[in-house]
C-alpha cells in the first residue's frame, strides 16, 4: 500500500459534522469526478472529488455517496455506491474496492453497487420523507469551470426527474467544514511536508551550474514517489534567473547559470492532501551580497507575517499589514524612494511593482483549498505564508513559503524543519 491508511474515524466524524449543518428531512449527494480524456483512447490520471473523499475516503471512479439522516430505515441513512468489478475489469484495470474494503475504509455500513443507484435513490426520494436535496458544485472563488462535470450532469438529471423537491447548494457547507482541519488531516499534511523536505534536501546536493530546470524537477519527483507520494501536488515551478519573475512559470526548460538564483515552488501530495513550499537557492551555492539582501528582506516579511496569524484574524486585513511591512523592506532595498510614497496611486501602490500577489491561501485537499477568505481565521485552519520580491530589471525573484496551522496562540509551522536561512542553504549546498 502506497499510503498509511487514514483512520476511518476521520470520515465518520466528517459526516457527523455535515449532518449537523443540514435541514430536517434532507438528502445530500456527492459524485466522484470523471476520468478525463486526453486524445484517442488516452485518459488523464484519476483524481477524486475532494468532498467525496473527505466524507468517505473512497478514492475510486464512479463512486456516489448519499446521506439521508432522517430516512426511516437506518440502514440507508448513509449509502456508498461503488462500481462493481468483474474478472475482465480486474485483468485490464486491476483491483477495485470490495464492499468489505469500502466498509472498513469509510465506516459506512451500507455499500451498494452503482448499478442499483437509480432504484434505491428513487425509493429514498419518494418514500423517505425527503423535502430538501443538497447537490454539489465547484464554487471555489478561483474556479473557471468549462467542462461539464459528473455533478453537473447529475443536477440536471435529478431536477428533471424530481422537480418539486427543494434544492440547495452543499458547496458553502463543505467549504466551511473543510476549512478547519482535524488532527488526522494535519498529521497527513505533515507527512506531505516531510516528503517535500526530503526532496528539497536532495535537490540542494544536486543543483550546480549547467543543470537544466527539468533535471531538478526529475530529482523532486524521484524522491516524492520514493517516499510514497503519488507525485507533485501541483505543476512544479523550477524557475532560474529571470524565470523566477514569472509567477506561474512551469516550462522548466532552461539551463541554470552560475550567479542566478533558482526559485523552487513545489510540494508533495500524500493521501490526497498537499504541501506547498517555495525556496530560493543560489545555482552556484553562494548568494551575492545583493541577492542575500533581497532574500533576507523576504524572510523578515515572512517572520513578521507569522506574528499576525492567530484566531480572529481576517485574511484581507492581515494581507494589508504584510503589504506595509513589505513596503518598508522595499524602501530599505532602494527599490522604492520613500519620498514617492505620499503621492503614489492608492489603487496601484508602488510596492505592487515588486510584490503583486497574495500573502497566502487555505491549504488541504486542494492546494488552494476551500474556505471563505472573508471569514475570521480559526484554530485548525492551514494557511500558506508566501511573501515575495520580484525585480525584473535584476533578473531576480525571491519567494519563501511555508505551511502553518492556526493555533490558539499563533501558528504551528509544518515546514519548520525545512532549511530556509540563507547561510544554512549555502552550507548544505557545499557539504558532502
Amino acid at each position: 500500500m502506497r499510503y498509511s491508511r487514514i483512520n476511518k474515524e476521520l470520515f465518520i466524524s466528517n459526516r457527523k459534522r455535515l449532518v449537523k449543518e443540514l435541514k430536517p428531512n434532507s438528502l445530500v449527494v456527492f459524485n466522484a469526478n470523471d476520468i478525463m480524456p486526453t486524445n484517442a483512447d488516452g485518459t488523464m490520471k484519476f483524481r477524486q472529488n475532494n468532498d467525496l473523499f473527505y466524507l468517505s475516503g473512497a478514492d475510486q471512479e464512479e463512486t456516489i455517496l448519499v446521506i439521508c439522516p432522517d430516512y426511516p430505515d437506518k440502514k440507508f441513512r448513509e449509502v456508498l455506491f461503488l462500481r462493481e468489478t468483474n474478472e475482465m475489469i480486474a485483468t485490464w484495470e486491476g483491483h477495485k474496492l470490495t464492499k468489505a474494503e469500502a466498509r472498513a475504509l469509510s465506516g459506512i455500513e451500507t455499500i451498494v453497487w452503482t448499478s442499483d443507484f437509480q432504484r434505491i435513490f428513487h425509493t429514498m426520494m419518494v418514500m423517505g420523507g425527503v423535502e430538501h436535496v443538497y447537490l454539489n458544485t465547484n464554487e471555489h472563488y478561483r474556479a473557471d469551470v468549462k467542462v461539464e462535470t459528473r455533478d453537473a450532469r447529475f443536477i440536471e438529471w435529478c431536477k428533471s426527474n424530481y422537480p418539486l423537491h427543494t434544492y440547495h447548494r452543499i458547496a458553502p457547507v463543505m467549504s466551511k467544514l473543510r476549512s478547519v482541519k482535524s488532527k488526522h488531516e494535519i498529521e497527513t499534511m505533515q507527512k506531505a511536508c516531510d516528503i517535500t523536505e526530503q526532496a528539497f534536501r536532495r535537490v540542494l546536493k544536486f543543483v550546480k551550474p549547467g543543470v537544466k530546470e527539468y533535471e531538478i524537477e526529475a530529482e523532486f519527483i524521484h524522491e516524492f514517489i520514493r517516499q510514497g507520494s503519488r507525485g507533485f501536488a501541483y505543476e512544479p515551478i523550477i524557475a532560474s534567473g529571470p524565470n523566477a519573475c514569472v509567477l506561474h512559470y512551469i516550462e522548466n526548460s532552461q539551463v541554470c547559470k552560475s550567479g542566478d538564483v533558482l526559485l523552487l515552488d513545489v510540494g508533495a501530495e500524500y493521501s490526497n492532501y498537499n504541501a506547498d513550499m517555495t525556496r530560493c537557492i543560489p545555482v552556484n551555492g553562494r548568494f551575492t551580497k545583493r541577492q542575500k539582501e533581497v532574500y533576507n528582506s523576504v524572510l523578515r516579511v515572512k517572520r513578521e507575517a507569522y506574528k499576525l496569524l492567530r484566531p480572529g484574524t481576517v485574511y484581507f486585513d492581515y494581507h494589508k499589514e504584510v503589504q506595509k511591512i513589505m513596503e518598508s523592506e522595499l524602501v530599505k532595498l532602494k527599490l522604492i524612494d520613500k519620498k514617492d510614497l505620499k503621492n503614489q496611486n492608492p489603487d496601484k501602490p508602488l510596492f505592487m511593482n515588486y510584490f503583486m500577489h497574495g500573502t497566502g491561501h487555505h491549504l488541504g485537499l486542494d492546494v488552494h483549498d476551500t474556505g471563505n477568505m472573508f471569514d475570521k481565521m480559526k484554530e485548525g485552519m492551514v494557511w500558506t505564508v508566501e511573501p515575495g520580491i520580484y525585480i525584473k530589471e535584476e533578473g531576480l525573484g525571491i519567494r519563501l513559503e511555508n505551511n502553518v496551522v492556526i493555533t490558539k496562540t499563533g501558528i504551528h509551522d509544518l515546514m519548520k524543519n525545512i532549511p530556509i536561512e540563507a547561510e544554512e542553504i549555502e552550507d548544505l549546498m557545499h557539504s558532502k
